[in-house]
Formats: structure tokens, C-alpha cells, sequence
């Protein structure tokens, strides 16, 4: 039996894992906690770092594979380990090189010049700091590591900035000084400057529509497994669903994005590990930006590639860790397409009930395949649970699966129509008179 260490294994995934081929001959074994990995504000990346360690050092038995497919910092902790058990994994700065966003700007300017928004790099604490963004309004302000859209911030004049700069300011350093950390563990290139963890970028703003590829890289051997629509809400700030297989861009668009993504991730020198890559394309100027590149499967996407193709991405990258060229079926799955959606709560409230596991099975039997994972627990204030982007807040998310994307779209009505949230309003803070 091979030894499977699924950093910030979760119940749902352990499922999602099963639908591996030769599962029966894995042991997968959860290293460090889903609340810790995730559920978390606060990093301590050297003490989860050594934490992790000890675990696998004193494990009577095998590290065959150390599997990586939540964000930062299990993203750069698996890699590391992996490394350190001889393990086959990408380098440091490979990862680095994506994962620190004005970094991967830099490289990607470099080598795909073509689809590279206009940026710049910014001290959030520098007062002066908007004088000197050489980038016209609109464009969006981030951190050069953060957890998912959190602390992304559209500009759009002035009285946009520093406002986004109050709540910059404040919680930046949450991930940031963590991120300070990982960075001190490679020989930075003289073009980053003073850019550390606690460094934002600006980016010119584009829209249009929204795909991403997921893919590998195995000893040079580039491929790619799957290619998702990610579909945004109405006012275009939060990501309302993930469909695969895509079918909102044409597969010449697509392939231009896989290609462009081969050519990125050759140029920082990634090998031996999972990618997915974000694309905008602009249909009327047909013009491709790429917004950025994460170096590990998405578990966003394990659920729906096992609906589709009968096994969940987890495969390619356990194949890799174990040195085995990586496998994915095709279309071997329940169902011809499907969907990974967010259950939203606009208004910052209480949260009074939650769907428990009666009105999850009850579901699961009025839609075929339907599976939900709560996101909050009662008695959270929305707007203080970790993680949340800066719009709205996700209190759910809904897997799908169909023969169409017109029955995803009656099975998400209907399944969010069916289930008990229920909110009150924060209360009022009283005032001195």
C-alpha cells in the first residue's frame, strides 16, 4: 500500500479521492488540518511548516506522496516537503514564480508578453503610494499573496483607493508576513526591488469572458486534462460557478490559452507538478489576458472532473508524486457536464441556521448527484469569517452534475431554493447620546 499525505484533507475530498483508479492500493492520510490550512486568518508559516515535518518523520511507514490542492500555504508546504521525502515536486522558485503575483508579472512579460495587463508594484503603507501607479483608472489593487479575491479592490478614482488602502493596511499582514517567510527561503532576482509579501500590484482592468485550463508538467512532458468555464456573477466581482468541460470559448481560444500557458511555465523552469492557469478573453478585440498562474491541481475542480471523466484530478497529481507519467480518463462519468456553485448572502448578517446532514441527503435525493458543503456555522458574523472575497459572502457551494448546461441551471434554482440558511441583521452599535 502507498501512503497518500493530502495536506488539509477535508470529508468530502476523502470521497472525492476514492473515485481515483487504484485507490484500493493508496492509503491517503490527511496532513495538518483543514482549520488550520484554510479556516484560518492568521499564518504561522514556519510553525505549520515543522509541524507538518515532525508528522511525516515520525510516520511508521512510507511517504510515498504529499499532495498539494488548497492555496497559500499548503500551495508552497507541499512542494517543500515533498522535496525534503525525495518526492517528485516542482522547485521553490518555480513556485515562487507563480505565486507571487507581481513576480509572475515580471516573467510573464518576459515570455508572453502578449497577455500581460499593464501593472505596478505599490508599498500599501506609503502615503504617496497612488502618485506613483503608472496605470489609468480603472484597475484593480491586490496583495502579491492573498487567499482567493480577498483584499481585491476595483479603483476607480481617488476616494477608491484609500478606502481600499484602510482595509489593506489592516489586514495584509495576515498572509504577508507569512508569505516573508517562504521568500527568505530562495535568492531573490534584483528586479523584484523591495517587493515582499506586503507588497500590492496594481493591474490595468479588462473583463470579458473567463476560462481556465488545468494541466501538468512530468519530466519536461507538458499536458493538459481539462479546460472550465468560470462564470461571474452580473456585477462581474465574485466567481458565481465553475462548469467543465468549458464550452463558452472556442477551442482555438482555448488552445491559445494552453499554449500560452506551456510557454510561461517552461520560461520559470516548472516541472514535475500541477498547474491550472486563468484567462480573460476579450471576444470583440479577441484579445487573451492572463490573470494568473497557481501551481497545483484546484480542488475546486475534483468534483467535477470525477462527475464528467469518472476520477477526480487528484490522480494526476498523486501519478506524479509517485513518479508515474499521469493518467487522466475522459468522459468516463456520470454525467455529460458539471458545476461547482456558490451559495452568496449579499448583506453582512448573523447566521442563524445552516442546512444539516437530513436537508443535505433530502438534496442529494431530489437531484441526482447534488452534493453541498456548508461554509459557515451558526452564530458567524459573515463579514468576520476568514477567507470571505470583498463583495459578498459565500455561505455554501453546490456540486452538480447533468446532461446540459440548461438542466445545471433549473438543478441550482432548485437546490438553492430548497435550502434553510436563515440570517438576522448584525445589530445596530449603540451610540453615546
Amino acid at each position: 500500500m502507498k501512503n497518500i499525505f493530502v495536506l488539509g484533507l477535508t470529508e468530502f475530498q476523502a470521497g472525492e479521492l476514492e473515485t481515483v483508479r487504484g485507490a484500493e492500493d493508496y492509503t491517503f492520510r490527511p496532513l495538518l488540518g483543514y482549520e488550520e490550512l484554510v479556516k484560518t486568518e492568521d499564518i504561522d508559516f514556519t510553525g505549520l511548516l515543522e509541524k507538518a515535518r515532525t508528522q511525516l518523520q515520525s510516520f511508521d511507514g512510507t511517504v510515498d506522496a504529499i499532495i498539494s490542492h488548497w492555496d497559500f500555504p499548503t500551495s508552497v508546504i507541499g512542494p517543500i516537503l515533498a522535496r525534503e521525502f525525495g518526492i517528485s515536486a516542482p522547485s521553490l522558485e518555480s513556485v515562487l514564480k507563480c505565486e507571487h503575483k507581481y513576480w509572475s508579472r515580471l516573467e510573464q512579460q518576459a515570455s508572453i508578453p502578449e497577455c500581460v495587463p499593464r501593472f505596478a508594484a505599490f508599498d500599501p503603507f506609503d502615503d504617496g503610494a497612488l502618485a506613483g501607479i503608472d496605470v489609468d483608472f480603472p484597475f484593480w489593487v491586490k496583495p502579491v499573496k492573498a487567499h482567493s479575491s480577498n483584499l481585491g479592490f476595483e479603483i476607480h478614482n481617488e476616494e477608491d483607493f484609500r478606502r481600499a488602502i484602510v482595509e489593506i493596511r489592516e489586514e495584509i499582514e495576515q498572509v504577508g508576513d507569512a508569505f516573508n517567510d517562504v521568500l527568505a527561503m530562495v535568492d531573490l532576482p534584483d528586479k523584484l526591488g523591495d517587493a515582499g509579501g506586503n507588497t500590492c500590484l496594481a493591474e490595468h482592468f479588462v473583463s470579458g469572458i473567463q476560462a481556465a485550463p488545468e494541466g501538468s508538467m512530468f519530466h519536461g512532458n507538458y499536458h493538459v486534462h481539462g479546460v472550465f468555464d468560470m462564470h461571474k456573477d452580473e456585477a462581474e466581482t465574485s466567481f458565481e460557478r465553475l462548469d467543465y468541460p468549458a464550452d463558452s470559448i472556442p477551442e482555438s481560444v482555448q488552445q491559445r490559452m494552453i499554449d500560452l500557458s506551456e510557454r510561461y511555465l517552461r520560461h520559470v523552469g516548472f516541472d514535475n507538478g500541477c498547474f491550472n492557469a486563468e484567462f480573460m478573453w476579450d471576444e470583440p478585440q479577441d484579445q487573451l489576458w492572463l490573470i494568473e498562474v497557481n501551481t497545483r491541481i484546484s480542488q475546486s475542480h475534483s468534483d467535477l472532473f470525477a462527475k464528467v471523466d469518472g476520477s477526480s484530478n487528484h490522480e494526476v497529481a498523486i501519478d506524479i508524486a509517485l513518479d508515474i507519467e499521469p493518467r487522466m480518463p475522459d468522459a468516463k462519468g456520470t454525467f455529460d457536464v458539471a458545476s461547482q456553485c456558490m451559495v452568496f448572502h449579499d448583506d453582512d448578517a448573523i447566521v442563524t441556521r445552516v442546512p444539516d446532514e437530513a436537508d443535505i441527503a433530502r438534496l442529494a435525493q431530489d437531484i441526482p448527484g447534488a452534493e453541498l458543503t456548508v461554509q459557515v456555522k451558526v452564530g458567524d458574523r459573515l463579514s468576520e469569517a476568514p477567507n470571505q472575497d470583498s463583495y459578498r459572502y459565500v455561505v455554501g457551494i453546490l456540486y452538480l452534475g447533468a446532461a446540459d448546461r440548461a438542466e445545471l441551471v433549473e438543478e441550482y434554482d432548485a437546490a438553492v431554493a430548497s435550502l434553510p440558511f436563515e440570517f438576522d441583521p448584525v445589530p445596530a452599535v449603540a451610540t453615546a447620546s
